[in-house]
C-alpha cells in the first residue's frame, strides 16, 4: 500500500531531544491531522521530515512509498514526491513566481525534455483563478511583500502545480483570516484524491472545519499519543489538552 511512513522517529536540535519515538503512517488518499500544544514537537516534525540541516535524526525512518527519505538531500525529497507549505514561507528577492514554479517543474523532467510553455502559463493561469490570485502574481518575486494570507495562497498554488504523492501542511492557517481560511482551504480540498495523502499540522479546530480529516493525531512532548476520527478535534476543542494529558496519567496506587 502506498504510503509516508514514520517509523520510532528521534529528532533533535542544538543537543536537546524534541521528538522522541514518533511513529505515524498517512495511506496515499488521505487526510491526517496533528494536532497538539505548543512545544510538541509539530514544525520539528515537518522541517525533519523535509531535510532541515539544523534538525538532526538520531533514530528512525522516514518512507516515501517505501524510499528511505532521509538518505536523500532536500531537493531529493522533493523530486521523491514530497512538498512541504511552511509555517512562515520564505521570501526569495529576484525570483518570480512564475519562473520559480517551472525551474521547479522542469527540474522533475528527464534530461533533455523542456516545459512546454504555452500549457505552462495554462495551467499556472487556471490555479490561480482557483485561488482568487492575481496574475500579477506572476511577475513578482517569491512571497517578497505578500501578505501573510498571499503568501499561504502561493504555497498552494505551488503545490497544486507541483502535484506532490504527499502534501505536509505546516500551520497553513497561522496568520489568515476568515475569507483567505476559506480559499486556502477550497485550494487544498480541491487536490484531494487518490493520488495524494495530506498531513495538516495545526492547533485549531477551526482549519478542520474546512478541510475535514480523516484521522486526527494528537502529538505531545514529541510522541503521539493518541489517533481518532476527525470527532477526536471536537473533543479538543471542547476539551483542551489537559484532557489528553490526564487520561495519560496513570492514576496513583492506594
Amino acid at each position: 500500500m502506498s504510503s509516508l511512513e514514520i517509523k520510532d522517529l528521534h529528532v533533535s536540535i542544538a543537543g536537546k531531544e524534541i521528538i522522541r519515538g514518533l511513529s505515524l503512517t498517512l495511506p496515499k488518499g488521505e487526510v491526517h491531522a496533528i494536532m497538539g500544544p505548543n512545544g510538541s514537537g509539530k514544525s520539528t516534525l515537518s522541517k525533519a521530515i523535509g531535510g532541515h540541516p539544523d534538525y538532526k535524526i538520531a533514530q528512525g525512518e522516514v518512507l516515501l512509498d517505501g524510499i528511505n527519505l532521509l538518505e536523500l538531500e532536500a531537493d531529493e525529497r522533493a523530486r521523491a514526491g514530497l512538498f512541504l507549505a511552511f509555517q512562515y514561507p520564505m521570501e526569495i528577492p529576484g525570483v518570480s513566481n512564475a519562473n520559480f514554479i517551472r525551474a521547479s517543474l522542469q527540474a522533475r523532467l528527464p534530461e533533455g525534455e523542456e516545459l512546454e510553455a504555452t500549457d505552462f502559463y495554462a495551467d499556472l493561469y487556471a490555479e490561480m483563478d482557483n485561488l482568487e490570485m492575481s496574475r500579477q502574481f506572476t511577475s513578482r518575486s517569491v512571497n517578497e511583500g505578500f501578505s501573510g494570507g498571499e503568501k499561504k495562497r502561493n504555497e498552494i498554488l505551488q503545490m497544486a502545480m507541483l502535484k506532490p504523492k504527499y502534501a505536509i501542511l505546516d500551520e497553513t492557517d497561522s496568520g489568515l483570516d476568515i475569507d483567505a481560511l476559506r480559499i486556502v482551504s477550497a485550494g487544498v480540498n480541491a487536490q484531494r484524491g487518490p493520488s495524494l495523502g495530506i498531513l495538516v499540522i495545526t492547533h485549531y479546530q477551526r482549519l478542520l472545519d474546512y478541510i475535514v480529516p480523516d484521522v486526527v493525531h494528537v502529538m505531545m512532548d514529541g510522541r503521539i499519543v493518541r489517533t481518532g476520527p476527525k470527532e477526536l478535534a471536537l473533543d479538543l476543542e471542547e476539551k483542551g489538552y489537559d484532557w489528553i494529558k490526564d487520561s495519560l496519567v496513570e492514576p496513583a496506587l492506594a
